[in-house]
């Protein structure tokens, strides 16, 4: 395959847009970078601060908070379990969580939770994987199902909370929808961890340091930030106004970095820096493959970004997500896929992949073009500016 190649004097924009976000104070900081197979770096760039008051730079010892983009991580370890032959994708998750026997599925609208019916088939781990199990998230604003995962405390921010104690509250409550029926983003991803903790016998950072971040070299991803790490770590922020200006988050979602860490949540857990995410996303670039090491089979990889949904999001009920619309975008194992970028309007590969966390970073595969990007800020929600879509379009008009 031709080595992708990029125009240094088009990948300047990429600089001048990201110093007029800082400028702004739309962002405390953010940093890009861009590399080709092997981690070849053809784009990296730092602007702005890990901290704004204390005018702390981002570089590259910076931790962030990557949030959702723990999902790809914690679906890449159910399939490295997956092809040891621990479980079948179209097996029950009541078969490791017996508590998710007697989930039922609320009615909808205003109807009480107790309103509810028998499952027409049981939650799988596909499921899991694919956001197809009628998990949502929680949220006090939310519909009652909403409200109920807020009261249960299934943000995962109780102290001393598990996430096998999470999960057993998470089975008292019905799904808002029967399996498979939709695409929903929710706690599916939580729920596959604690899989993956049952079928392996390891915690789920024991697993995660043992089989992936050990091999990959990412000795600065973890649930838990060690003492002396705390420095490196990036203040999170939001928006102070809709026209800009930051305020600090003190504790986001009640999680406080110096206190112990007792749940380690699959779906939004991790800490980690952008030379290690690079790691990760190079590995991904590919197909498995790292310096010689293999996380996983290639027919397994290419079953993960490929897209399972039989259609786009839209068509499976998820016409806008975030600050993106999905036309034209489907969803393999873990990660999105770029179907058609003509249906979703931006430019980009079929065939690429992609996901984002919380607080706006982000990454992007493409297999075609052959380069990997990532965008780390910490800045909530994701949705405040179009930063991935942004970034997107400057990358690709890059290439040459």
């Amino acid at each position: 395959m031709p080595t992708t190649r990029f125009d240094n004097t088009r990948l300047e924009r990429i600089d001048t847009w990201m110093r007029g976000h800082v400028a702004a104070k739309r962002l405390p900081g953010l940093a890009v970078q861009i590399a080709r197979p092997d981690g070849e770096v053809v784009f990296s760039r730092r602007h702005g601060f890990a901290d704004v008051d204390t005018q702390r730079p981002l570089d590259a010892a910076t931790i962030y908070r990557i949030y959702s983009m723990t999902k790809p991580v914690t679906t890449l370890a159910a399939l490295m379990l997956y092809e040891e032959g621990r479980f079948q994708l179209d097996q029950p998750v009541a078969e490791f969580i017996p508590a998710l026997a007697s989930l039922r599925v609320w009615a909808g609208g205003d109807a009480p939770l107790t309103d509810s019916a028998p499952l027409a088939r049981p939650v799988t781990v596909h499921d899991l994987m694919t956001h197809q199990a009628g998990f949502i998230y929680g949220g006090s604003g939310g519909n009652l199902l909403a409200q109920a995962y807020n009261d249960e405390g299934l943000d995962f921010d109780r102290p001393g909370d598990t996430v096998a104690a999470a999960v057993d509250r998470l089975a008292r409550l019905p799904l808002l929808f029967q399996p498979g029926v939709r695409w929903f983003y929710g706690l599916s991803t939580d729920v596959l961890g604690r899989v993956v903790e049952v079928a392996s016998g390891q915690t789920l950072g024991a697993f995660f340091r043992d089989r992936i971040f050990a091999p990959l070299g990412m000795a600065g991803t973890a649930f838990a930030l060690a003492a002396p790490d705390l420095s490196r770590l990036a203040t999170l922020y939001a928006p102070a106004t809709p026209a800009g200006g930051l305020k600090v988050i003190e504790t986001p979602f009640g999680v406080d970095p110096r206190l112990p860490v007792t749940a380690e949540c699959g779906g939004a857990g991790l800490y980690s820096t952008m030379d290690d995410y690079q790691r990760f996303a190079s590995m991904l670039l590919a197909r498995g493959v790292f310096r010689g090491g293999r996380l996983l089979g290639r027919k397994t990889f290419d079953m993960m970004v490929t897209n399972q949904m039989g259609g786009d999001l839209a068509s499976r009920g998820q016409p806008h997500f975030s600050e993106t619309t999905m036309e034209g975008i489907g969803f393999g194992l873990g990660v999105s896929v770029m179907l058609d970028p003509i249906r979703a309007k931006i430019l980009g590969s079929p065939g690429e992949f992609a996901w984002g966390g919380l607080a706006s970073t982000a990454f992007f595969v493409d297999p075609v073009e052959q380069f990997t990007a990532i965008l780390m800020t910490q800045l909530i929600p994701s949705s405040a500016y179009t930063l991935r879509r942004q970034l997107r379009v400057l990358t690709y008009q890059a290439l040459d």
